[in-house]
């Protein structure tokens, strides 16, 4: 990475603490209401774990049901038998040792240099006592150094970075970094007498770090893996069978075993109750603390923020309605979902969003894993298909992928579980029939969603990009030049975002309005000049670099009165970021340095060091964005190579190069997540679209024709022969 993320969390304030507050609570009582209101009222029966049954209690019909409770002990037994699990791998501790033998090359480097041949004895004193000294050696093995001839030192170098790459190379845990250190003497081979092998290890001692630790996460996914492979665990309970003698001590199996013959539900449940508002809560706390750590742009948009939690409100309460009714919950076209924020936001918080939606739907259908997977699985289809969302197909494509999707899980949990060919085939009815419900409720709400909560859509995108648009029309009419400027730089962004995985159509719409500001005031700008006087020949540096930065202001003005969207907006002061004007700042130094036009001086030169260069830098911000920084850079190729006078493929490689290596040294990509193969691939692009809009003509015979005859009629005759 060039920068660091462009998305990353600054400190939690407490303006956030306080927007945290209010969106949790509102959040997380919507959902305790719907998920808990059917368990807070009090029914009947009071048996609880840990008192004697009342009287005999026999079951009043046959039930085969999953245990949760049992299914939970199985797997943790599975998982208390898996051995703790290290990060090793092969590749790191390579790495590792590589690094390490760098750092032992940069360790011993004085002694090496005081064994060279050009070295004295003297000399050679000297740099050892200063190199010991710096090695921290002990004094047995700083006199052993002493004592050595050249080649003794090299082969106890050799040696000693054997060792060190062969220790590192293998797996090493954190605990056994000490015992390995230990060791170390003995390891060394060779010709080297003890003292040698103890001042080889000295050497390499510090340098012995643990390439494998436990891994907590590792060792986690292993037990749980172990966990997930324990089948459920099935109780039968046959009608007539005594579950319960009076007496006998009820424990929790028991209690689930009543509740799933109906025996137990005559009781305010305030212990569900309060699994599910802390369930809510997770639910909730994890939903907004994602998006403030790894999506902060959303997290202070409230537009955003209540169209999530709709989402999410309106996702819980189909889902509950749902919940234990045969296949209906199957039919609910809960991909929708993540289709609508894939097209809205991004991908990522759309499939943050339905796995948590999935935990929700496996919640409240009995811990379900099947509908679980199924939700989320099938939403997760919607994702990678649906893209942009720009072409009707497109959902006609997702909808399809979501009922095969879906079609799938259920054959899936069919095949491990029981369930008649009746039962599959009523499963992928209804799993065709969410696939269509997700698809059409996507295509037909999405535009009207972005529209209500103010995010930018492809439909959008595609209105502005009309030549017809009110703006675009006025910069044609009103400022040619500018145009055909916005136009081009729209080509090369495009192309270069196609190349590094943005937003192409973004990129190009936001190139159209970059600089609608100077529709304000057209002649200050060279383009909209058509050969006539410059203004900024009367003017000095300070007053027109006012005016150039005057264009951004003026072009946030014209959008905002024009009603763009504000994250177009955005782009306006962000393609020149705090980019200097060069060329008036240069005039400025040159005026300063060398006012009456003759030779330079000592005080002229302080003169132009005391230029303040912050009235020369535009205001910023700096490029927020990857689409934002393509502008950026295409905005300053385009002009630059425009004034080239060959504009042959080494002349554009060299200028592009100049203007993208110009923009870095500046940092104007601090704050977008912009990569050095970003930049690499953004150099072809441009260099490729460039060559395209410049490649030199064939010169045809019928154009010699014509310009011969302009020639003889500009000179009232001749021979339209004659060259």
């Amino acid at each position: 990475m060039l920068t660091r993320r462009a998305d990353t969390p600054g400190a939690f304030t407490r303006r956030d603490g306080t927007r945290l507050g209010v969106a949790a609570a509102i959040l997380a009582l919507s959902l305790t209401a719907i998920l808990g209101i059917d368990v807070a009222l009090p029914t009947g029966l009071q048996l609880t774990a840990g008192e004697p049954a009342p009287r005999d209690i026999v079951a009043p019909a046959d039930r085969d049901y999953v245990s949760p409770i049992r299914t939970e002990e199985a797997r943790q037994a599975a998982r208390d038998a898996v051995p703790d699990t290290y990060d090793y791998t092969t590749g790191n501790a390579i790495a590792i040792a590589a690094a390490q033998q760098r750092a032992f090359d940069q360790r011993v480097d004085a002694i090496d240099a005081a064994f060279s041949a050009e070295v004295s004895a003297e000399e050679r004193a000297a740099l050892l006592d200063g190199a010991m000294a710096e090695l921290g050696l002990p004094e047995a093995e700083a006199a052993t150094l002493h004592g050595l001839e050249r080649g003794r030192w090299a082969a106890i170098r050799t040696e000693a970075a054997r060792v060190l790459d062969i220790t590192l190379r293998f797996e090493l845990r954190d605990s056994e970094v000490e015992s390995a250190k230990l060791g170390l003497a003995d390891q060394m081979a060779g010709d080297l007498d003890d003292d040698e092998r103890l001042l080889a290890a000295s050497l390499i001692r510090p340098l012995i770090v643990g390439n494998a630790s436990y891994s907590e996460e590792l060792t986690e996914a292993a037990r749980e893996k172990a966990a997930a492979a324990v089948p459920d665990t099935r109780v039968r309970v046959a009608q007539g069978q005594v579950i319960l003698r009076q007496g006998d001590p009820i424990d929790a199996a028991d209690i689930e075993m009543l509740e799933a013959l109906g025996l137990n539900d005559d009781q305010a449940d305030l212990a569900t109750f309060a699994g599910w508002v802390l369930f809510a809560a997770l639910v909730v706390g994890f939903l907004l603390g994602w998006i403030w750590r790894f999506r902060p742009g959303l997290w202070h948009r409230n537009s955003v923020l209540v169209l999530i939690g709709l989402l999410v409100v309106g996702a819980t309460i189909a889902l509950k309605l749902t919940a234990g009714r045969s296949i209906l919950t199957y039919f609910l076209p809960t991909a929708a979902i993540g289709m609508l924020l894939t097209i809205l936001l991004d991908a990522t918080i759309a499939t943050f969003v339905m796995a948590l939606l999935a935990i929700v739907a496996g919640a409240v259908n009995g811990s379900s894993l099947e509908i679980a997977a199924y939700v989320f699985l099938g939403g997760m289809a919607g994702i990678v298909t649906v893209r942009r969302g720009d072409k009707l197909q497109v959902f006609v494509q997702a909808g399809i992928a979501v009922a095969v999707v879906n079609a799938l899980v259920v054959s899936v949990f069919s095949l491990l579980g029981e369930r008649d060919i009746r039962g599959v085939l009523e499963l992928w009815l209804a799993s065709a029939a969410s696939g269509a419900g997700s698809a059409v409720a996507a295509a037909g709400s999405f535009a009207v969603i972005g529209s209500l909560f103010g995010i930018l859509t492809v439909f959008q995108l595609l209105e502005l990009a009309n030549p017809s648009q009110a703006l675009l029309r006025r910069l044609l009419v009103e400022t040619p030049g500018t145009y055909h400027h916005s136009l081009m730089v729209g080509n090369l962004a495009e192309r270069a975002a196609e190349a590094i995985g943005a937003d192409p159509l973004l990129t190009r719409v936001a190139a159209y309005y970059h600089d609608i500001g100077k529709l304000a005031n057209p002649l200050a700008f060279i383009e909209n000049q058509a050969g006539g006087d410059n203004v900024h020949d009367q003017l000095d540096p300070e007053t027109s670099a006012q005016v150039l930065k005057q264009h951004v202001a003026d072009g946030i003005d014209i959008a905002y009165k024009a009603r763009l969207p504000k994250s177009l907006i955005a782009f306006i002061p962000q393609h020149h970021g705090t980019a200097i004007m060069s060329y008036f700042y240069a005039r400025a130094r040159d005026n300063a340095a060398d006012p009456y036009g003759g030779v330079s001086t000592a005080e002229g030169q302080k003169a132009a060091a005391s230029v303040d260069e912050r009235k020369f830098r535009h205001a910023g911000p700096k490029p927020q964005s990857r689409e934002a920084a393509l502008i950026m850079l295409a905005d300053g190729v385009e002009a630059s190579v425009r004034s080239l006078s060959s504009r042959d493929e080494p002349a554009i490689r060299a200028m592009v190069a100049r203007i993208i290596d110009e923009r870095v040294g500046d940092n104007q990509f601090d704050e977008c997540e912009l990569t050095l193969r970003d930049l690499q691939l953004i150099r072809e692009a441009f260099v490729g679209q460039l060559l395209g809009m410049y490649h030199t003509r064939i010169e045809y015979p019928q154009n010699k024709v014509v310009e011969l005859e302009s020639r003889r009629i500009a000179s009232g005759g001749g021979d339209s022969s004659a060259s």
